[in-house]
């Protein structure tokens, strides 16, 4: 724990930090707007439209700044190279980064735009984008509050969304190539995939299943039996020997007797059926019967149907549709800025 002392010589120090940022950031946008009217200064109508309008503040201009541009803009340049040699020297104590050669290559925005020739000038406009993020982090402003910078974030992550939905799309593509003409693929998905999980894969196919056949006999037992009790009165129906056995004295009694006795035998074999699910005897059948069931689905022959992979493909493509889908209706309709919440934008 820090005691007041380092506490308050912290918070001194953090002053100053974001004291000198500020300054530089009026420096900066100072220096760019002496750049952007020096650059307009330079075209002749805009020149000639500035003399007989303001006269005065052309001669002015054109006698102390723009023939003196370049030493004054030597100032500016001064100042910014103090700066990054200050930033570096910082650096270097607060060990931020790994090696003491990697300030300039981090901060190369902040180099060149030292470099005191037209083309470097207006990398300038970067410097005051990392200082206003600097001051961000401080706690100095709060960006995500102004209207430039919702406009701005909103189209930022639709520009995200777009590049996000391409690559996908892209790699979808690829991966569907894949399916369908690579035979190595088909066989990793099967090696290294499907086969290390074989016995989960059982073990939850034999959960399911047995849920499932308990589940639908418990709800229709009724049904099922009156099914099983139709089958074996209409087998008994059609069997020549039970029309001779009606014919004799009381043999209508002894038919239906018999019918409903195979019908309780029935319900009671599938009523032992359904419960004997939990047996050792009927897990290991289960176990014998899905591990064959396994093995002849992942068999690749010849004769083998690609409905499988065709169904990936199939798939795979609805996936793409939808993708094409989103990034279109997220530049449909008028723009309706949204409050950006924490992660959703580069300043959280």
């Amino acid at each position: 724990m820090l005691d007041r002392r380092d506490q308050k010589r912290m918070r001194t120090r953090e002053g100053v930090h974001a004291a000198w940022e500020a300054f530089i950031v009026v420096l900066v946008c100072i220096n760019l707007a002496l750049i952007l009217f020096d650059s307009l200064f330079a075209v002749d109508p805009l020149n000639q439209a500035l003399a007989r309008w303001l006269p005065g503040l052309h001669a002015t201009y054109a006698e102390h700044v723009h023939d003196n541009f370049v030493f004054i803009d030597l100032m500016f340049v001064a100042v910014l190279v103090f700066d990054v040699l200050l930033g570096w020297v910082v650096s270097l104590f607060e060990h931020r980064y790994r090696r003491w050669y990697y300030y300039p290559f981090v901060h190369w925005y902040d180099v060149l735009g030292c470099i005191p020739l037209a083309g470097f000038r207006w990398l300038r406009v970067l410097r005051v984008g990392s200082l206003l993020l600097r001051l961000q982090r401080l706690g100095l402003i709060d960006m995500r509050r102004w209207g430039i910078y919702e406009f701005g974030n909103h189209y930022y992550q639709r520009l995200l969304d777009e590049i996000s939905n391409r690559v996908m799309v892209k790699m979808f593509t690829r991966l569907q190539e894949e399916i369908g003409t690579s035979q190595d693929l088909a066989k990793r998905l099967v090696t290294d995939v499907v086969r290390p999980r074989k016995d989960r894969l059982l073990k939850d196919l034999s959960r399911r299943t047995q849920a499932m056949i308990e589940g639908g006999y418990r709800d229709n037992r009724g049904a099922i039996e009156g099914y099983v009790s139709n089958l074996i009165r209409q087998a008994l129906a059609d069997n020549a020997e039970m029309r001779n056995l009606r014919r004799l004295p009381l043999g209508n009694r002894l038919a239906s007797t018999l019918d409903e006795a195979l019908a309780d035998v029935a319900s009671r074999l599938i009523q032992a059926a359904v419960d004997g699910l939990n047996a050792p005897q009927s897990q290991q059948l289960a176990a014998n019967l899905a591990d064959r069931f396994f093995e002849a689905w992942l068999y690749q022959g010849d004769d083998t149907d690609l409905a499988l992979e065709e169904l990936l493909v199939d798939v795979i493509e609805v996936l793409k549709e939808q993708l094409v889908d989103r990034q279109w209706s997220a530049f449909v309709g008028p723009h309706k800025p949204e409050r950006s919440e924490a992660g959703s934008s580069p300043l959280a």
